[in-house]
């Protein structure tokens, strides 16, 4: 477990800012203590710096995980958002698409977002924006990116995508089912 570089660190920070902007700071500064993002086997973990420090005791070698999984850097670089990190992001999302109790399973089966399953979209959506998408009810299902801004949106033939899903909570079932 070690400290992200300079290069992971904006990567990072800029991927969860295409998602909650300038909140970045509330994930790291919290009422219940500091938190910090740390890096093992090009996965980041979100982990409070008191956990850390406990587990700064046990050998690299022996430490599989520790905090939650925010993503993985990618062997070119990127980094991708992990669908655990849902639900440190969603309350701090600047930009939600709810979809209709009818599409999401649609959704949870990682498929994009059409005109038809959307019920309402966050105004002032710029187009390629970071989204969550929740359900009516206003539980976050996973992450998506905006096709279409909200003006783009009312004009739009149903079948058209409005958001490009990323994530959603649907791939602990879809990756259980590759382990067995």
């Amino acid at each position: 477990m070690r400290t992200l570089s300079e290069n992971e660190t904006k990567v990072l920070f800029a991927k969860i800012m295409k998602y909650i902007g300038e909140n970045v700071k509330l994930l790291i500064k919290r009422p219940d203590g500091d938190y910090c993002f740390r890096i093992h086997n090009n996965r980041v973990f979100y982990v409070s710096e008191r956990h850390m420090k406990l587990a700064s005791t046990i050998p690299k070698d022996l430490l599989v995980s520790m905090g939650t999984i925010m993503g993985k850097f990618t062997k070119s670089g990127k980094f991708n958002l992990h669908i655990t990190a849902l639900e440190y992001l969603a309350p701090y999302a600047q930009y939600k698409v709810w979809v209709k109790e009818s599409s999401e399973q649609s959704f949870l089966y990682a498929n994009h977002v059409m005109k038809s399953d959307l019920a309402k979209i966050t105004e002032g959506t710029p187009k390629y924006a970071g989204v969550v998408v929740c359900n009516l009810k206003g539980v976050p299902l996973g992450f998506g990116v905006a096709a279409k801004s909200p003006l783009e949106c009312r004009h739009a033939d149903p079948l058209t995508i409005v958001t490009f899903h990323q994530a959603d909570l649907g791939e602990y079932i879809r990756d259980e089912a590759k382990i067995i």
